[in-house]
């Protein structure tokens, strides 16, 4: 370690020195390296926090670009026990009679008794039907159990979709044929060919021909009556009876009429225009934060006369009140939407659902059509938040700028270090100086003080 001998001539501490003279020269410096870094990371944040505030907006925004949002349709059943509904914006309003009559159903078989699962049950062949198609399972040796049938008809690659498993009651162990498919078409039947030559008596293999298979629960359509109308369907789901209504069936309950209401979901445009005049008051309110100034404190936004903030927020006015041509609500102020003195948005409520009774399309195509506010809108929100958008250019400007004062920085230590080594150079040599003059002092005064006293000569 060196040693520091700074001040020994002059008995001035100069390190202490030299290190209050460079932190004076570069303390004023730094001072406005920091000043501006902390501009420039205010700036960057106030622009953040906008982009984030318009990409919210512009979220709400698209969320009203499909027409079907605005066009929604009620459904309600009397007794969603039995069935329900749902409905699109094609569905026609009005009120339907329901009697679901009967459920479709799967069809589902079962053989007679065997021993066990482990009881062989004869050779041959198997052709087994679900509805029109028809599969076929060889018996050999090598699964000629129940067992093992039910495992062939579960692995045939070919099967169109039956399950066989076995249920172990009181009398024995029997094989279960359960289908996938619901419908009156979907019928469970084997032809067997039985190695013993008797294909249908109860010996053999031909124990599981049709003839000796006991039906668990027959194939069977739905069945409802629509406004006293019968409708059958293979499926207890289905959307091809009345336009735009999907229908569930739960439950049978024939000889009783219950009743299916559509109507205009008013309730949900309602929270759609709701939601964008809330997304737009939240934007408002960032940007005004932005740009505010207190005429008493003095105070003012980070973006107070910023030119991008006054031109997104210029152009974002300009839309919401200009008109769409060629609609007869053609604007927010016609469906009731205006501008309070804060810059928020109000909705009247009165005055929206009176647009909504006389047309209920109407919202829809000023928000949603091709030339509808909500294209307008995402168009002028894109220009500024797209990656290469009007803020994220000016977001890299400022990130850069920020970037480039730790060069500042590295050029100001440069700077400092270069002054350090030249004061200490010169307070060294003022030192050594000093040294020097303080021995010669001391040598001139032992040669004075040796001298011969004044008058004291001859005596």
């Amino acid at each position: 370690m060196a040693i520091t001998t700074s001040g020994v001539g002059s008995g001035i501490d100069i390190e202490s020195l030299v290190t209050q003279l460079i932190a004076a020269e570069g303390q004023p410096a730094t001072n406005r390296i920091d000043r501006k870094e902390a501009t420039l990371q205010a700036d960057l944040s106030a622009y953040g926090s906008l982009k984030s505030a318009l990409s919210t907006f512009q979220t709400a925004v698209k969320a009203l670009n499909d027409p079907a949002d605005f066009l929604g349709r009620t459904s309600t059943s009397s007794n969603t026990e039995v069935f329900s509904a749902t409905a699109d914006e094609t569905a026609v309003p009005g009120k339907y009679d329901i009697e679901v009559i009967q459920l479709a159903a799967a069809a589902k078989s079962r053989s007679g008794n065997f021993t066990s699962a482990d009881e062989v049950v004869g050779t041959g062949s198997l052709a087994i039907s679900l509805g029109a198609t028809t599969f076929n399972i060889t018996v050999d040796s090598e699964n000629n159990t129940l067992a093992g049938l039910r495992d062939a008809i579960n692995a045939a690659s070919d099967n169109p979709g039956l399950t066989a498993s076995i249920i172990n009651v009181d009398g024995g162990s029997r094989l279960v044929l359960t289908s996938d498919k619901l419908g009156a078409a979907n019928t469970i039947s084997i032809a067997v060919t039985d190695t013993d030559g008797m294909p249908v008596d109860t010996a053999g293999l031909s124990r599981l021909a049709t003839v000796n298979l006991t039906t668990v629960q027959s194939a069977q359509d739905a069945i409802i009556k629509v406004d006293s109308q019968q409708v059958t369907r293979d499926s207890n789901s289905f959307s091809d009876v009345i336009a735009g209504v999907k229908f569930t069936l739960d439950s049978a309950l024939p000889g009783t009429v219950e009743s299916l209401s559509i109507g205009l979901d008013k309730g949900s445009l309602i929270k759609n225009v709701n939601s964008f005049v809330t997304a737009y008051n939240s934007l408002a309110d960032t940007m005004a934060n932005l740009s505010s100034f207190n005429a008493d404190t003095g105070a003012a936004g980070t973006l107070l006369g910023d030119s991008a903030l006054r031109s997104v927020q210029s152009q974002i006015r300009q839309t919401l009140t200009s008109s769409v041509s060629g609609l007869g609500y053609d604007s927010l102020v016609a469906i009731g939407i205006t501008t309070n003195d804060e810059g928020h948005l109000e909705v009247d409520s009165a005055k929206l659902d009176k647009v909504m009774t006389d047309d209920f399309t109407a919202v829809s195509q000023l928000f949603s059509s091709e030339k509808g506010l909500a294209k307008s809108l995402d168009s002028v929100l894109e220009r500024y938040i797209s990656t290469d958008g009007i803020l994220t250019a000016r977001q890299d400007g400022l990130q850069s700028n920020i970037d480039s004062l730790d060069g500042d920085r590295e050029q100001l230590n440069r700077r400092l270090a270069t002054l350090d080594a030249r004061y200490r150079a010169q307070f060294t040599a003022m030192d050594i100086l000093v040294a020097q003059l303080t021995s010669l002092g001391d040598y001139m005064t032992q040669q004075l003080a040796s001298l011969p006293e004044p008058n004291s000569i001859g005596r």
